[in-house]
């Protein structure tokens, strides 16, 4: 079993039930943290919960605010929790054809947490199904 992460009729994502899950979990999560709607949920297939509509405007402002807040933080425990999430993240913002950036501050910290975060995003990419 799978889910997918859909744009129209296009699948940006089709992870495992459970990597998924906890992907989801996770974006909650952050939902509530950065008390901002990540633009993700029921679709075109309201009755299937394994399939999952993306909204690129509402998930843009998502990502591009989380990577924000992560490549603010100084705090090494929370940069660590938070890194696959929003690695995560970005790469499915990157399928979806939204581009992310490092935040307008940049400070050298800024910087290399983002060039830290960009080359895992990368990596993720290339071992998530599509």
């Amino acid at each position: 079993m799978s889910m997918n992460f859909d744009i129209g009729d296009e699948t940006l994502w089709n992870p495992s039930n459970g990597a998924g899950r906890l992907f989801l979990r996770q974006l909650e999560l952050f939902e509530a943290e950065l008390n901002l709607p990540s633009g993700i949920g029921q679709g075109k297939y309201w009755g299937d919960p394994d399939t999952l509509e993306v909204d690129p405007v509402a998930y843009a402002e998502f990502v591009r605010t989380l990577v924000a807040r992560h490549c603010r933080t100084g705090h090494s425990v929370i940069l660590a929790l938070s890194e696959g999430f929003v690695a995560t993240a970005v790469a499915l913002a990157r399928r979806a054809g939204i581009d992310v950036r490092v935040p307008g501050d940049t400070r050298t910290t800024t910087a290399a947490v983002f060039t830290a975060l960009d080359t895992r995003a990368r990596e993720l990419d290339r071992s998530m199904a599509c």
